[in-house]
């Protein structure tokens, strides 16, 4: 069993500087763990007190039952794969794979057929006997996957491993690793900054600002039910549109009014908010050009801004009532920037936020 579980952490620098004032995270075993944020949050932090390669100023660290804080990083079963792939150059790929087990006095015949099973796996047999200045960038990357595979560890760590590759190996790398964490059936825990790596890849997604956890979800739900203004900005390209709305009481619910919109919302939550301003959240898509979404009091006319088009589908950035928006339209139904669009906002799909605390009061 490879679990593992901080509780109660704190990691305060020499300079007193507290990068994380206080984690209680949970991974369960053989689960694919993405720690994602923006730079600075103490995502790579995290990860390293994992290693070991940072000490834990307060509170526990366990890696199935055994408590870490004191375990040395070669005593703990973990690989590490870092954004640099940190190979060996003068080494043959071969060499850089079994260098470790080397190390370890493992038996030849054995170091052989790990590192051959290995390769299999990544498509690496081809080059065994290449040095890593004759491989691309995605094999190098795949090296240093299968350098931490022979050594069978209990859990793989993984620092942003395809930020140094381009968009096409980032897609064919994050998909090899999807299908290595299943063969493998071992504990992945992967930084990024990437939200789409985080949303492709992960069984959960740990959202971190300064330090602090601010959603542990699985993907669908994070996009589904963000727990606050920073989850739904940060979750979700383009991100979701932020609406300063006033609630007003209508007959039968309430309505969100922005502009000459009164988007009706029959949430109860909303009762105390009446008369207030409140953040009304929408996503590009829940903006509808069609025909068959427009009904009472539940459209926009904008003004576009810039088209963008993607293809089967067009961005349109707007201006509507002074607030700028994006939309995600079918391309049939795009217009040109300098046009106007009248567009139905999807009243199902509205997440509506506290201004003051950025919580959120109702989806």
């Amino acid at each position: 069993m490879a679990g593992i579980i901080f509780k109660d952490v704190v990691k305060t620098y020499d300079n007193g500087v507290t990068v994380v004032p206080d984690l209680n995270l949970e991974i369960k075993d053989k689960e694919f763990v993405v720690l994602v944020g923006p730079s600075g949050c103490g995502k790579s932090t995290t990860l390293r007190m994992i290693a070991g390669l940072e000490s834990i100023t307060k509170g526990d660290l366990f890696i199935g039952d055994q408590k870490m804080n004191a375990v040395p990083p070669k005593d703990r079963n973990i690989a590490m794969v870092f954004q640099s792939y940190a190979l060996y150059p003068h080494m043959t790929v071969y060499k850089n794979m079994a260098f470790a087990l080397e190390l370890a006095k493992t038996p030849k015949e054995e170091i052989d057929k790990k590192v051959h099973a290995a390769a299999e796996i990544l498509g690496l047999e081809p080059y065994l006997d290449r040095k890593p200045k004759a491989l691309s960038g995605g094999q190098r990357q795949r090296v240093a996957l299968g350098r931490a595979m022979v050594r069978n560890p209990e859990v793989f760590l993984l620092d942003e491993p395809l930020s140094n590759l381009d968009a096409k190996l980032r897609t064919e790398m994050r998909s090899q690793i999807s299908k290595l964490h299943k063969q493998l059936g071992t504990t992945f825990v992967y930084v990024t900054h990437d939200q789409t790596e985080a949303m492709t890849m992960g069984d959960r997604i740990c959202v971190m600002k300064d330090g602090i956890i601010q959603q542990f979800d699985t993907p669908q739900n994070l996009y589904d039910y963000p727990c606050n203004l920073f989850v739904a900005g940060f979750i979700g390209s383009p991100q979701m549109n932020f609406i300063d709305a006033v609630v007003e009481q209508a007959e039968d619910g309430y309505v969100l009014c922005f502009g000459d919109a009164k988007i009706k919302v029959n949430k109860e939550e909303l009762a105390p908010y009446v008369g207030k301003t409140v953040v009304c959240g929408v996503r590009p898509e829940d903006f509808h050009a069609e025909p068959q979404f427009f009904g009472e009091g539940n459209s926009i006319d904008a003004y576009i801004d810039l088209d963008e088009m993607m293809g089967s589908e067009s961005y349109l950035y707007l201006d509507y009532a002074g607030q700028k928006l994006v939309t995600r339209v079918p391309a049939r139904y795009a217009k040109k920037a300098d046009e106007n669009i009248k567009l139905a906002v999807d009243v199902d799909k509205i997440h509506v936020f506290d201004k003051t605390s950025e919580l959120v009061i109702c989806q």
